[in-house]
């Protein structure tokens, strides 16, 4: 039995199995259950056999544990045997209770157990980013996968809350630790879906080993998986469209997307397309995914078989029906044929048939076609003097054959044209020096005229080669060259550096300028340099960004091919300049709009808050010094205690606005120390004068906290007064006190009417009362000023529900850190 959590209902499945094997006649015990006081657990242990466990004493302590050698020697048909993982106690047979399993499997009894997903070995890493807590009890996924069935009790995140609140699991001591802390509803959320994908990949491994032993090859269609192939081109949103449609057909239908790049570096595709592309996949519920081949269309069918694919879209084909004729079978041709079982669709879309022409260049440097021209140059002089000089009427093949690997030579050094030239150059030299008759342009056998214009297209041919693996290279190099650039941009600029300034540095390390200015409404915000670019043959460009900024580089002269590049650095520091320009703004706005919340909010208190004390105070100093009345004793006793009820109020009032305005103005002192909380709750306690029965403390054993300790002391005695206000009568708020890792928890709980999930954020707002309509308690402040204090000292202050009814407040702290000495 496999579970997300504790508390899904485990145990209570695998007893009411084994009610229902025993049921059906075979023999089954109870080798080890616990109910952790579970009435409903407890109720399924009746009527089944319960092996007596074996008590082992370890440090004074007596222990409980599963008695292997008993349940051995009992050999029933099945033992029930709770928590797999647990940590067997000292001298038990085994360290870990899954030996005793396997233990048990091998006396040939056979055994259900519980387990929940935590404690898989290879999970343990991700459960801990999950919920933070470290699994010391694991198991090895390979006595899990060795079991012949696995079962998942799932439960809804929200109901084990439920039943948590309830009291089913845990006892209400440690209810409220355990919903803040590993019981969060994203927690239960992220726990239950790794369940579910680890027993679905069970599932699929168990499939593919049936497969493989009953020898079936053909896949089988237990639910559509769709392959779209993207080459880039603007027709894949037409291709993705129709792959999510085919996919939504059937219930669970997968879609996957699929760029295959090809392995020599060569693309035709649009970067910016795939991206936008890739992002429509993931609207669509599908994945993106890109693969290397030498052969697309065999690439593209094998990566549809390592998905276990029913369905492949692809486009039509966009060359034209001449090119389809010159060079045989296209693409979706090839995969049709390769596809096999798997059905092929072929889309058909605007781009189909069109293809732009690429454009033509020389693929090697200046600087090589002149070494190119050079070495023809001088090296068919030297080598026609030094063939000559052994020339005899049998070395004809071998001087053709010597003229050809220098034509070679000259097109590997300068590409096609210098390559050209050689060889009919070497044509013209060959027949004047080595074929009769000598020292004239003539020739006499038609035979040599047919090898000369042989010699000449096998050279042409030669160049072009070369050219052509030249113009690869230098293509290769230069889309990885842009790929590493756009993806250092991006990097930057994600991993939390400044936007601009890694965008102009950037820019000016990529194109090698001597210098970049971004200038904006005349100033200027970032600029590069790099003195050791700079030369006398620098220049000075500039490109306008938006209506206000401009770029100004000082270095070399773009060519052509890096305008595109420039683009995109031109388009990100635009973008990057609104966000710069709209975040200063609502920066410089925030002030202004706090500043004219708290002076209105502050309006209103004066306005009735500060006049109620006032004039409670006047009335009772106006009674005590009139001389038209006379006063008894008590009288004037009960005015003196009106008056100074009323001044302390108004002291208390006006203590609480000044700290809303220090808060305000970002001036709160705050000096951080080592604090026991224990300490500020009983501070708490004793500053508002409670007596011990009105509050119930549930103070854990928790390291000290890093917080300012008369900030910290005034946080709580507002939660405090606040908790005692919204109490109903007759019940006591509650103080707990918790750790989790590196920080520690200190709670306030009520047990009053709470608050709405969507009113809790306006409790923490300045001026506010629930309601907004009792003006007897205060103006509002209180909980404000709590949060304000708890975060100034890097903690949290949250408001949850209480189980049962009522309000939790939550202040989370940091740990005081330890200070490692070293000798």
């Amino acid at each position: 039995m496999l579970g997300a959590a504790p508390g899904v209902g485990k145990t209570f499945a695998m007893l009411e199995e084994g009610r229902r094997i025993a049921g059906s006649g075979r023999d089954v015990v109870i080798a080890i259950v616990e109910t952790h006081g579970r009435a409903a657990t407890s109720a399924l242990i009746e009527g089944l056999e319960l092996v007596p466990r074996l008590a082992v004493e370890h440090q004074g302590v007596a222990l409980d544990e599963l008695d292997l050698d008993a349940v051995l020697t009992r050999k029933p048909d099945l033992a029930l045997v709770d928590e797999l993982a647990h940590t067997n106690a000292p001298g038990s047979a085994h360290a870990k209770r899954w030996q005793d399993v396997e233990a048990i499997l091998d006396a040939g009894i056979d055994v259900i157990s519980t387990v929940n997903i935590q404690h898989i070995e290879s999970l343990n890493d991700v459960v801990r980013q999950i919920t933070g807590v470290t699994q010391r009890e694991t198991i090895p996924d390979a006595v899990l996968r060795a079991a012949d069935q696995v079962e998942l009790v799932d439960l809804a995140p929200q109901a084990l809350r439920d039943r948590l609140t309830e009291g089913v699991v845990y006892p209400a001591a440690r209810v409220d630790a355990a919903l803040s802390n590993y019981f969060r509803l994203g927690n239960l959320t992220a726990l239950r879906e790794l369940a579910l994908l680890w027993l679905a990949d069970e599932v699929d491994s168990a499939l593919q080993k049936y497969r493989a032993e009953k020898g079936i090859a053909a896949s089988w269609n237990a639910r559509e998986r769709v392959v779209v192939a993207l080459t880039g081109g603007r027709e894949g949103e037409t291709l993705l469209r129709r792959g999510a449609r085919i996919a939504s057909r059937s219930s669970g239908g997968e879609l996957f997307a699929v760029h295959v790049t090809r392995s020599d570096g060569l693309a035709e595709s649009n970067p910016g397309i795939l991206a936008a592309q890739r992002e429509l996949v993931e609207t669509l519920g599908g994945s993106y995914h890109q693969v290397v081949g030498e052969q697309v269309p065999r690439a593209l069918v094998e990566f549809a078989r390592s998905v276990d694919a029913t369905q492949l879209v692809i486009g039509v084909s966009r060359r034209s029906r001449l090119a389809a004729l010159l060079t045989g079978a296209g693409t979706s041709a090839t995969v049709i044929r390769e596809a096999g079982d798997i059905d092929v669709h072929i889309v058909s879309h605007a781009q189909a048939g069109s293809r732009t022409l690429p454009t033509v260049g020389g693929a090697l440097s200046l600087r090589r076609r002149l070494m190119g021209f050079a070495l023809a140059v001088a090296g068919l002089p030297l080598l026609t003097w030094l063939l000559s000089t052994i020339r005899s009427e049998e070395s004809i093949t071998s001087d053709v054959l010597a003229f050809q690997l220098f034509v070679v030579v000259v097109a590997l050094v300068g590409g096609i044209w210098p390559a050209v030239v050689s060889a009919l150059a070497a044509g013209i030299l060959l027949d004047y020096f080595f074929v009769d008759p000598l020292y004239t342009i003539t020739i006499t056998e038609p035979l040599h005229l047919l090898a000369l214009v042989i010699f000449v297209v096998v050279a042409v041919l030669v160049s072009i080669v070369v050219d052509q693996a030249a113009r690869r290279s230098r293509v290769a190099s230069r889309a990885a060259a842009e790929s590493e650039t756009l993806a250092t941009i991006a990097g930057g600029v994600l991993s939390g550096q400044d936007a601009l300034d890694a965008l102009v540095a950037r820019l000016c390390e990529s194109f090698g300028m001597a210098s970049v200015i971004l200038r904006s409404r005349g100033a200027v915000l970032y600029a590069a340099t790099d003195a050791a670019l700079a030369s006398d043959d620098d220049r000075e460009s500039s490109f306008p960004i938006g209506d206000h900024a401009s770029l100004a580089l000082r270095g070399p002269e773009l060519p052509a091919s890096d305008r595109r590049i420039l683009g995109a650095f031109l388009s990100q520091i635009a973008a990057a300049l609104v966000q710069r320009e709209l975040a200063t703004e609502a920066e410089s706005m925030r002030p202004v709009a706090e500043a004219d919340r708290l002076r209105t909010a502050l309006l209103a208190a004066v306005g009735h808050d500060l006049r109620r004390p006032l004039a409670a105070a006047t009335a009772a100093i106006t009674s005590l010094r009139s001389s038209e009345v006379t006063l008894s004793p008590a009288d004037e006793a009960e005015l003196l205690a009106a008056a100074e009820e009323s001044l302390d109020a108004l002291a208390d009032l006006v203590t609480k606005l000044l700290d809303a305005s220090r808060l305000q103005a970002g001036v709160l002192g705050v000096t951080l120390s080592e604090v026991a909380l224990d300490e500020t709750v009983m501070g708490a306690l004793d500053e508002l004068a409670l007596a011990p029965g009105e509050v119930q403390l549930e103070l854990g054993d928790v390291p000290a906290v890093t917080a300012d300790p008369v900030l910290l002391q005034r946080a709580v005695v507002n939660l405090l007064a606040n908790a005692l206000r919204f109490s109903p009568p007759g019940t006591s708020p509650v103080v707990a006190t918790s750790s989790f890792e590196s920080r520690v928890q200190l709670r306030v709980i009520d047990s009053g009417p709470g608050i709405p999930a969507e009113r809790r954020e306006d409790v923490f707002v300045a001026f506010q009362r629930l309601g907004d309509t009792d003006n007897t308690t205060g103006v509002g402040l209180g909980l404000a000023l709590s949060k304000g204090f708890v975060e100034a000292m890097g903690g949290t202050l949250e408001a949850e529900d209480s189980p049962g009814g009522g309000l939790t407040m939550v202040i989370e702290l940091p740990v005081i850190e330890p200070v490692e000495i070293h000798p």
